[in-house]
């Protein structure tokens, strides 16, 4: 994921928006100013109707008047809420009103002076934990220490959120701010510094250093000797680590919890981002290639592994691995671990619940054939085969003849590499199958 680039409203020297003859700025004082109870009732009095005009999802649980500018009907208003943050309001006769969160509003003057629609009000003394329901609603980890209003477009308002432990988020909701509505956060290392949006409450090292968290938890012997951020995506952040012995690691971390999720070797990384950068993948991938040809070969499938593929793997202590080799057309899906390997060919891996994408359906021919001819069916050298489907015990193939003659129905037992098959059976005694023969061969004529 890139970075974007939005248009957006500077800061706003909000202050500059209310007449001075209306009200002046609070004066610095070592006491919280005092919110006058007239003003309190005027605001309960008028600002939940105009909170309510703006679909902000903001249930007002106290508010108070500004100032009111008589020349142009224009009130001031400040608003706390219930679960949200504050608001301040300004509300013109005939004209839609506008909200600006504390943060705004309460960012100082031009001249470096407070702002004049500073909120006081005691449920917005800390506008930062405001944002928690936006933080939990976006669906990441963030114990919020400092925030900030970036700015706003004509749809969406953006914040920045700096986080216990040195993460952060650039966070975007709806304008006016509302964590009913959309909200998406995503990590200060996707925008560069000193851009359009960028983060100025961390910075890049504080960002990384969430790195060395990971890789400990990775249980991996690493030095780390380099690191970088790599991409984000709904449910997972991906960082690269480069390691003093020259090996390197793509670290997944959850962006809800954000736990390590996975760790994958740079040699099988190719698939995040565009792969590891900072080691050389390719001679990872080629001294992984190599450990996959003895593990295999070990495991009873003799292959020169030439390609291989990670497929997903519900066991972190298990490798799912797809072997394109050398030596032979018929590949196959090896499950690696700390005991012996398990290990399918092409066509028996189907069987199994998994699929090659390296192999050509032809490559399996020749196997069947033999199994075939084991069973004095020499004649029928295979042309075509479809899995028909399989149970808790066995599965079936059919199998279509070169010859054109009528073919077979097969079945081998299921969970066992190398399986020998059990049973064959004639087209016409297979009906009950499957639904029966269904290849164009076979579906036409009768065995």
């Amino acid at each position: 994921m890139r970075p974007f680039a939005i248009g957006l409203a500077a800061a706003l020297a909000l202050g500059a928006l209310v007449p001075a003859a209306v009200i002046s700025a609070p004066k610095e004082s070592k006491d919280k100013p005092k919110v006058d109870a007239k003003a309190r009732e005027a605001g309960m009095k008028d600002a939940p109707a105009i909170m309510q005009s703006l679909n902000a999802g903001c249930t007002v649980t106290d508010a108070r008047l500004i100032g009111l500018d008589k020349k142009t009907a224009t009130g001031y208003y400040e608003v706390a809420c219930q679960d949200s943050i504050g608001f301040a309001l300004i509300a013109k006769k005939d004209t839609p009103a506008q909200a600006f969160t504390c943060l705004e509003s309460n960012a100082p003057a031009a001249d470096g002076k407070p702002s004049a629609l500073a909120c006081i009000l005691p449920g917005n003394e800390n506008p930062k934990a405001g944002l928690k329901p936006f933080v939990a609603k976006a669906g990441v980890a963030c114990d919020i220490e400092n925030a900030r209003a970036i700015g706003s477009g004509a749809k969406n308002s953006y914040f920045e959120i700096a986080c216990k432990g040195g993460t952060g988020y650039v966070m975007q909701t709806t304008n006016p701010a509302s964590a009913a509505g959309d909200v998406l956060a995503n990590s200060c290392l996707l925008y560069e510094e000193g851009a359009n949006v960028s983060c100025k409450l961390t910075d890049k090292a504080a960002q990384l250093a969430i790195v060395d968290t990971l890789t400990a938890a990775s249980g991996k012997t690493c030095q780390v000797k380099d690191k970088r951020y790599v991409l984000s995506t709904k449910t997972d952040n991906y960082f690269e680590v480069a390691c003093a012995d020259g090996k390197g690691y793509m670290l997944q971390q959850t962006a809800a919890g954000g736990a390590l999720a996975r760790t994958i070797d740079c040699a099988q990384a190719g698939f995040v981002g565009g792969g590891c950068t900072l080691t050389d993948s390719v001679a990872a991938q080629t001294e992984q290639a190599g450990l996959y040809t003895k593990l295999s070969t070990k495991g009873g499938f003799d292959c020169q592994v030439e390609k291989y593929g990670m497929l997903p793997s519900p066991d972190p202590k298990k490798e799912i691995v797809e072997l394109k080799c050398k030596n032979r057309p018929d590949g196959a899906i090896a499950i690696f671990s700390t005991g012996p390997a398990v290990i399918y060919d092409c066509l028996f891996a189907e069987l199994n619940g998994y699929r090659c994408s390296f192999s050509k359906q032809d490559s399996m021919f020749p196997r069947l054939s033999a199994d075939l001819k084991a069973y004095g069916k020499g004649s029928c050298e295979v042309s075509g085969v479809r899995l028909v489907g399989r149970n808790d015990n066995e599965g079936y193939f059919e199998v279509a003849c070169s010859d054109g003659l009528p073919g077979w129905v097969m079945s081998y037992p299921v969970n066992t590499p190398n399986p020998k098959s059990k049973e064959i059976l004639a087209c016409s005694q297979a009906k009950g199958i499957g639904g029966g023969c269904k290849l164009p061969t076979n579906a036409s004529k009768k065995s």
